[in-house]
């Protein structure tokens, strides 16, 4: 087992019991208590859980399933949404990543010919039966809190193509870069990132100064990043530094 995909199958584990014993752990990963020790150190110094003696346990953010996420900060999400919508051109190919600000993009696409690409089955459902949207859905392994299709024959699919824009959301955004919260989603949007000639992301100003368990590129990998007004000039002036063009949406 790859340390990206333990790290993140032990940190869902600790989130569904609360704490965890390092004895527990070893066992049911087949690992040595000093290869899971480390795990748990650096599961700690993301803020996602919290070491005690024999074990660990959950102080992160909730992995919440698609339909709790939608409702956080909405109102942002959908003037982001809006932001992007309109700066996308009929005709174009667009490739959207899984996630509940893009499918407020999704829905602001509609009655625009274009060609949509997507992971993600809430937006696959919502742009199929669309006369103007030629729909092409990415299949794979679908990964149940969020709709989104991940795993090899999803990269594999993304590998052979080649889109104008992707537009995607993030977990958390450093200044080191973006992360995301599922190693396989990462290694996904990797392969989107590779396959588009302009890489868009919408985040609403909670992600920022956050981490979470899977790291995914630097900000300099971003080409566009749109994001609410309550973003702060610290955070405007980093983002320019990285050579990031930033879009801030006003209430």
């Amino acid at each position: 087992m790859l340390v990206d995909q333990r790290r993140d199958e032990i940190l869902q584990l600790i989130e569904q019991q609360g704490f965890v014993s390092l004895h527990e752990l070893a066992e049911r990963f087949g690992a040595s208590e000093s290869t899971v020790r480390r795990d748990l150190e650096y599961l700690d110094d993301i803020g996602q859980i919290r070491r005690t003696r024999g074990g660990a346990a959950y102080t992160g953010d909730h992995i919440t399933s698609f339909e709790e996420r939608h409702t956080t900060a909405l109102p942002q999400k959908q003037r982001i949404a809006k932001a992007i919508a309109q700066e996308i051109l009929p005709g174009q190919t667009v490739l959207l990543d899984g996630g509940t600000t893009t499918l407020e993009v999704a829905r602001c696409l509609i009655g625009k010919p274009l060609q949509v690409v997507t992971n993600s089955l809430p937006i696959a459902n919502l742009l199929v039966n669309q006369p103007n949207i030629e729909l092409i859905f990415i299949g794979g392994y679908l990964y149940p809190r969020t709709g989104v299709a991940l795993g090899s024959l999803a990269a594999a699919a993304l590998s052979g193509m080649q889109v104008e824009r992707l537009i995607m959301s993030t977990g958390g955004i450093t200044e080191r870069g973006l992360y995301n919260s599922n190693t396989l989603l990462v290694d996904c949007e990797r392969q989107m990132i590779d396959a588009a000639q302009e890489v868009w992301v919408a985040a609403d100003s909670q992600k920022f100064g956050r981490s979470a368990l899977a790291y995914l590129c630097p900000l300099s990998a971003v080409t566009r990043m749109f994001v609410d007004c309550d973003l702060s000039e610290n955070w405007r002036t980093t983002l320019a530094d990285a050579g990031v063009t930033v879009s801030v949406t006003e209430h």
